[in-house]
C-alpha cells in the first residue's frame, strides 16, 4: 500500500480521500484526482480493502471520501456521516454499496459516475452474446490444445430478435450494435420515448412478459434501485424458449436470489453473465458448475477509456460541490 497526500501544506483546504481503490482505477485517479490540489488536499490509498475499521481510520478528518468498490455497511455509514459531507461514488450502482435511505437521512450527500461506460458496457454485452454464438474462445482453446474444431451448430444472430430490458444509456447502445448487425431489436421499459426508438428501428414489447416470451436474447440494462431489486424472478425466466439466451451486465440483483441458476440448470438456455451477487466469486459458486453459461468478472466497464471517464467525472464533481453546485447528485 501507497498514497499521495498532496498538498501537505494546506491545512485550510478540505480534505478529499480515496481510503481504498479498484485496482484497474488507480492510474487514472492518481492523475486526475491530484490535479484538484488547488481547490482540496487530497490522499489516495492505491490498494483494495474490505474491512470497516481501517477505512474509518483512512477517512478520518475527511470531508469528502471517494468510493470504489468499497461496501459501506451501515455502522460504518454512521460514523462517517458525522465528517463526511460526501459520497463520490465511481459508478452508477451506488444501492450495491452503500444503504441509500439511510445517507439520505444521516444528511450524506451522494454523487455518481454517468454515461462513463455506456459503450464499454454495451461492448461487453455483445462480446458475450457472440461468444455463446460463435465460440471463439472454445475453438481458440481447442487448436492451442491441438485438436482441429470440426463442429456445427453455431448461432448466426443476424436475423434474430433481441429483448433489452431498460433503455438507457447502455440499452441504447446495445440496440445500435444489435441493428447494425442486422437484429431485431424489442425494447420493455417502464417510459418509452418513441424517437429513440425509432433511431435503433427498435420496437416496444407489450409486456415484460412478452418480451421475455417473444425473443431469441434478453439483455438486462436497469439500474439497481428498490424498485428493480429482484424484479426477474422464475416467472420471467420460466418464459425463456429452448435455445434462447440471457445476458446480464447490469446488476445481479436484478434477478432473484438463485433464480438463473435454478433456470439454467434446465439445460435448455445460455447464459452470459458479468454481474453477481457477492463479489469477488467464490470458486465454489454453483454458477461456475454450469456448462451453458459465459462469465467474466465484472469486467464489462474496464475499458482504458472508461475508467479515465470515471476519474476525470469524479474530479469533476468533486469541484462542483467544493464550489456549492453539486453535480450527479443521487437522489
Amino acid at each position: 500500500m501507497s498514497f499521495i497526500d498532496l498538498p501537505a501544506d494546506r491545512p485550510d483546504l478540505p480534505q478529499v480521500t480515496l481510503p481504498s481503490c479498484v485496482p484497474a482505477l488507480v492510474p487514472a485517479y492518481r492523475e486526475r484526482l491530484a490535479a484538484l490540489h488547488d481547490v482540496a488536499r487530497v490522499r489516495m490509498y492505491d490498494d483494495s480493502i474490505t474491512d470497516g475499521r481501517e477505512f474509518l481510520r483512512r477517512i478520518e478528518g475527511a470531508d469528502l471520501a471517494v468510493i470504489a468498490g468499497f461496501h459501506i455497511a451501515d455502522d460504518v455509514l454512521r460514523e462517517l456521516s458525522g465528517h463526511v459531507r460526501c459520497l463520490v461514488f465511481s459508478g452508477t450502482g451506488i444501492a450495491s454499496f452503500v444503504n441509500v435511505p439511510l445517507a439520505h437521512s444521516l444528511g450524506v450527500t451522494m454523487c455518481n459516475a454517468e454515461r462513463y461506460g455506456d459503450a464499454s458496457v454495451a461492448e461487453h454485452a455483445i462480446a458475450l452474446l457472440f461468444e455463446i454464438a460463435r465460440g471463439v474462445g472454445h475453438q481458440n482453446a481447442s487448436l492451442h490444445a491441438g485438436r482441429w474444431f470440426d463442429e456445427g451448430g453455431m448461432l448466426q444472430l443476424q436475423g434474430l430478435t433481441i429483448g433489452l430490458v431498460g433503455f438507457g444509456g447502455v440499452g441504447r447502445a446495445v440496440a445500435r450494435i444489435a441493428d447494425g448487425i442486422g437484429m431485431r431489436v424489442k425494447v420493455w421499459c417502464r417510459h418509452p420515448d418513441r424517437e429513440p426508438l425509432a433511431e435503433f428501428h427498435a420496437e416496444p414489447a407489450a409486456s415484460l412478459d412478452d418480451l421475455f416470451a417473444g425473443c431469441d436474447v434478453v439483455s438486462l440494462h436497469l439500474a439497481l434501485n428498490e424498485a428493480t431489486r429482484g424484479m426477474i424472478g422464475a416467472h420471467e425466466l420460466d418464459m425463456l424458449r429452448p435455445g434462447s439466451i440471457l445476458i446480464n451486465t447490469a446488476r445481479a440483483e436484478i434477478i432473484a436470489p438463485g433464480a438463473l441458476v435454478e433456470r439454467l440448470r434446465r439445460g435448455d438456455i445460455h447464459a452470459g453473465v458479468d454481474v453477481y451477487d457477492h463479489e469477488p466469486l467464490a470458486p465454489d459458486d454453483p454458477i461456475l458448475a454450469l456448462p451453458n453459461v459465459v462469465t467474466t468478472p465484472h469486467t464489462a466497464w474496464k475499458t482504458v477509456r472508461a475508467l479515465d471517464n470515471v476519474a476525470v467525472q469524479n474530479a469533476d464533481t468533486i469541484r462542483a460541490f467544493l464550489a456549492g453546485s453539486p453535480e450527479h447528485v443521487v437522489d
